[in-house]
């Protein structure tokens, strides 16, 4: 694409995909930009943008689509730019939602559908080297789903996706808590069964589960959620953590040094999961 004035570019620098312009994306968009051209993507437009804005004024190469991810349309256009930049090196997904948003159906769609719809569109676009990270949750380590509701899981892309896993689950257990766990399951899944496809290209594709987050959405949570407050008692740490910390563990999965690690989970939740499963008398 061609330069603009005032804006810094970097032909010379690989490309990111990052999607979210949230709390959490902002954090990763601005450490991958320290080393990449950036193509930030998020459903807010505005956010990204002010977001980009931001960026290049610290010398960054940022580029920016409104893109809803369960918008098949969207997410063409979202691969079509990135190959209009020459292809992508690293793809990060970041956006989500939290269980705040209360619908069962809507949570599932954004936080499993889309993330394997953007996968699967960019994926032909993969060369040696490329990685993906795809962002779960703590909350992936502390259900064991059926091996019924895995299979299902295992079909992301089906436009009926929250009723096939309804009708396995039972409508009385299809809740926004029920969804946000399994949808981050289906990501840890997603990672371990694209594998093989991405490996054969030569590139890599990962989960990262952050545990408790210092995030303006994780606060809000708290607010509503005792089961929160009393996992964060339990943090071996004492402390959240914090997103310059899951910027670190993405820009290492991301990076040559993890040109080993790929089809697995990276758990970074301060040791709470190992609490959980080992409590205190």
């Amino acid at each position: 694409m061609s330069a603009v004035p005032g804006r810094p570019r970097r032909p010379d620098l690989p490309l990111a995909v990052v999607i979210g312009a949230g709390g959490m994306g902002s954090a990763v968009a601005r450490r991958m930009a320290q080393t990449h051209r950036v193509l930030l993507a998020d459903i807010d437009g505005d956010a990204a943008q002010a977001q980009a804005d931001l960026l290049a004024r610290d010398g960054a190469d940022v580029y920016t689509l409104a893109c809803d991810v369960t918008d098949t349309a969207a997410v063409a256009a979202l691969s079509g730019m990135a190959q209009g930049l020459g292809g992508f090196r690293s793809l990060v997904h970041v956006a989500g939602l939290s269980i705040g948003a209360d619908d069962f159906s809507k949570i599932l769609s954004v936080n499993l559908r889309g993330p394997a719809l953007v996968v699967a569109a960019l994926r032909p676009l993969a060369r040696a080297g490329a990685n993906a990270v795809v962002i779960a949750s703590l909350a992936a380590h502390s259900v064991r789903p059926s091996q019924a509701l895995l299979e299902v899981l295992g079909t992301p892309l089906a436009p009926d996706l929250a009723d096939r896993v309804t009708a396995v689950l039972g409508a009385e257990k299809a809740t926004p808590a029920a969804a946000y766990a399994l949808s981050k399951i289906g990501l840890l899944e997603m990672a371990r069964r694209e594998a093989m496809d991405w490996g054969r290209v030569g590139a890599r594709i990962v989960s990262l589960s952050p545990g408790l987050i210092a995030t303006p959405m994780g606060a809000l949570a708290y607010q509503k959620s005792a089961g929160k407050r009393a996992m964060f008692e339990q943090s071996p740490l004492s402390r959240e953590g914090s997103m310059s910390e899951i910027a670190d563990a993405v820009e290492f999965l991301a990076s040559d040094r993890a040109s080993f690690i790929s089809g697995t989970d990276l758990l970074v939740d301060g040791g709470l999961a190992a609490a959980l499963g080992y409590p205190r008398d």
